[in-house]
């Protein structure tokens, strides 16, 4: 089965069972969910010591597992193996292609409605990772925000498909989750790189427009007006597009960005406060109807509900309940943190230009969840 035949599966609400043989730490840290995915986890090294005492129909048999079924691996080749074997033993079982590898290549696009009278937006959704980019397009002009890397030609590719060439690559801050796909649209003609204006201070290394607060950006008949943001980093600025705003890390569905990945534990509580402030006098402070179309979404969201993960500010506010008390939510949040992103300190040197990492490794570094989120319960 090939990861887009998964995530269609998934997305026709289709029961799925997931053999995933890595390790258990592997699984822990990053798997496939979702309302109708039952997983089953068992490493490989236990097949292979049932095959080698020729028990594997027994030791298939004691599994109890659903036909049909998935088996998952890093990059699908001892779970071909698995599969191989379980059908020898009489079940139903399938190989996910490209294991969690090929997962983390999905790229999903749908229309934001009703984001702005003068532009089109398209939300892209990264399933392995909850990662979010957003295409602008207005007047034959188009803007990437927060793009991956890893799919810079997609973004080329539908905007010319919707008569428009990208003509901006904005990041809303400096990520330490994935490797930021500015620079390589920036390296075609007409392209140009955008950043927040604190970008220069944390270090960026290349040549960008930088972006201060109010500052507008034209992309075709549409503009994009930067609001400073910060709290998850020193630089964040949310981009505001009639009546949506690009919130990027600030503020997300149902939490925000966490503090400490620019300063470390250190400095957590001084961005706390940041966040803080950004969150109530901010952000919050937008009119009801305003759509926040966030960064990433919850690794607990719907896969494949065709609509995209936005919501209305009224919404977002009464499911995060900001509290009233400063102080109580630095330490609430400074408390709570979960695990930081997997290479999160070399991927921020990357995308500040300040090191240097091919396609292969770029792709290696950000596999996994982004733990950029900290949630409000």
């Amino acid at each position: 089965m090939s990861p887009e035949e998964l995530y269609d599966t998934l997305a026709r609400g289709d029961p799925v069972h997931l053999l995933d043989v890595r390790n258990r730490d592997e699984f822990e840290a990053w798997r496939i969910a979702g309302e109708t995915v039952t997983a089953t986890q068992v490493p490989y090294s236990e097949f292979a010591a049932a095959k080698a005492r020729g028990e594997i129909d027994e030791f298939a048999a004691d599994l109890d597992l659903d036909s049909p079924m998935i088996a998952v691996c890093p990059r699908g080749e001892v779970s071909a193996t698995v599969a191989d074997h379980l059908r020898a033993a009489g079940i139903d079982a399938r190989n996910l292609a490209g294991g969690m590898h090929g997962w983390a290549r999905v790229y999903v696009a749908s229309e934001l409605p009703a984001a702005s009278a003068d532009a089109t937006v398209v939300q892209y959704d990264r399933p392995a990772s909850g990662c979010l980019s957003y295409l602008v397009v207005s007047g034959g002009a188009a803007a990437v925000v927060d793009p991956l890397r890893a799919f810079a030609d997609r973004y080329v590719a539908d905007a010319e498909a919707r008569g428009a060439a990208v003509t901006h690559a904005v990041d809303t801050h400096v990520h330490a989750d994935h490797l930021s796909g500015v620079r390589t649209l920036a390296e075609r003609d007409g392209v140009e790189a955008v950043l927040p204006a604190g970008a220069r201070d944390r270090g960026l290394a290349f040549d960008a427009r930088l972006l201060a607060e109010g500052d507008e950006l034209r992309v075709g008949d549409a503009t994009l007006t930067a609001l400073h943001a910060p709290g998850h980093t020193t630089e964040l600025t949310a981009l505001r597009l009639g009546d949506a705003i690009f919130t990027g890390d600030a503020l997300f569905l149902d939490g925000f960005g966490r503090p400490d990945l620019e300063r470390g534990a250190d400095g957590a509580a001084d961005l706390a406060e940041s966040l803080y402030d950004t969150l109530r006098d901010r952000l919050f402070a937008l009119p009801d109807e305003t759509v926040v179309a966030p960064g990433h979404r919850s690794p607990d969201a719907p896969v494949g509900s065709g609509e995209a993960h936005a919501a209305a500010l009224s919404t977002v506010r009464e499911r995060i309940s900001l509290a009233a008390d400063r102080e109580a939510f630095v330490s609430r949040v400074t408390d709570s943190l979960p695990p930081r992103p997997a290479n999160y300190e070399r991927i921020i040197p990357a995308n500040l230009g300040t090191e240097r990492v091919d396609d292969e490794a770029a792709f290696e570094l950000e596999l996994g969840p982004n733990n950029c989120a900290v949630t409000p319960d």
